[in-house]
């Protein structure tokens, strides 16, 4: 039962990721028509300029950065594709790949016979 639920609770979560992005990219970049001047106003967002100039209310009250907000220790749930996150082996991508070595030659600008070595020492050994 709790199995199901919780993929329930996923299907559900992942849809909602699915369908909160732009229908179009390229509609963050149109200028409304009857705007005639674009300059720093027409960027800025203003909606939380009462929050900043407010007075605060007579219960908020600042907490230190390193104040413990309760006794129970906290967690976070970080997940990542590989080892190295965010990082590409160039000479993998490169040379173990169906590239044609001339056309690696040419554009390294040296010899096929160089390319091969390079193949060579980056072909996975069994």
């Amino acid at each position: 039962m709790a199995s199901s639920l919780i993929t329930a609770l996923l299907f559900v979560t992942f849809i909602a990721t699915v369908t909160a992005s732009d229908p179009d990219i390229i509609t963050d970049f149109v200028v409304p028509a009857n705007l005639t001047k674009i300059d720093g106003d027409f960027f800025t967002f203003t909606a939380l300029r009462g929050f900043f100039d407010s007075d605060h209310p007579p219960n908020f009250k600042v907490t230190e950065a390193g104040m413990a907000d309760s006794q129970n220790p906290a967690t976070a749930i970080s997940a990542s594709g590989s080892a190295n996150a965010g990082t590409v082996s160039v000479p993998t991508t490169v040379f173990a790949t169906g590239i044609d070595d001339n056309i690696l030659a040419k554009a390294l600008k040296t010899d096929v016979a160089t390319i091969q070595k390079l193949k060579a020492g980056l072909a996975v050994k069994a």
